[in-house]
C-alpha cells in the first residue's frame, strides 16, 4: 500500500518560534506554521487542522464516489468541506475538538433518503474518518 510523507522543520519556543511543513512525497510545496497563526488569524499560514480539514475533505469525496459507484452511481459535481476546531482541551493542552463536514452533490439517478445513507458510509468507511474517530466528526450531506 502507499505512505506518504512530510517533514517539519520548527526553530523557537511556542509563542515565538516558527516552522515549514514541506510535503515530501508530492512535492507540492512548503508551507509556514506557527502557534499564533495556528490559533488566530492565519495570515498566509497553515496548521494541522487545516491539513487535516484538506485530508478529511478530500478522503470523503473519493469514499463517496466509492461508494455510489458500488450502486452503478456517480456525482456530475461534489462539493465537500471541513471546519476542523482546535480548542483547550478540558483534561489539559490543547486538542481538535470537533470536525463538521458540508458535502453538496449532484448525483443523478439518487433519491435523498438513499444518498444521505450513502453519504454516511462513506464518512464512516473514510480512512480519514477512521484515523479520527475519537473526535466527534458530525455530517450534513444534501443533493442540489
Amino acid at each position: 500500500m502507499a505512505s506518504r510523507d512530510a517533514t517539519t522543520r520548527w526553530s523557537g519556543a511556542l509563542q515565538d518560534g516558527a516552522g515549514i511543513v514541506t510535503m515530501d512525497s508530492s512535492h507540492v510545496g512548503e508551507f509556514a506554521v506557527s502557534f499564533p497563526r495556528r490559533t488566530g488569524d492565519p495570515d498566509g499560514e497553515t496548521s494541522p487542522e487545516e491539513m487535516i480539514a484538506a485530508a478529511q475533505s478530500s478522503c470523503l469525496a473519493m469514499s463517496l464516489a466509492g461508494v455510489l459507484g458500488s450502486k452503478d452511481l456517480a456525482a456530475t459535481s461534489m462539493d465537500v468541506s471541513s471546519r476542523v476546531t482546535f480548542g483547550n482541551d478540558p483534561a489539559g493542552g490543547f486538542a481538535i475538538t470537533g470536525i463538521e463536514i458540508r458535502l453538496r452533490a449532484e448525483v443523478p439517478g439518487a433519491e435523498a433518503d438513499a444518498f444521505a445513507e450513502m453519504a454516511q458510509t462513506a464518512k464512516d468507511t473514510c480512512p480519514v474518518s477512521k484515523a479520527l474517530a475519537g473526535t466527534e466528526i458530525t455530517l450534513d450531506a444534501a443533493l442540489t
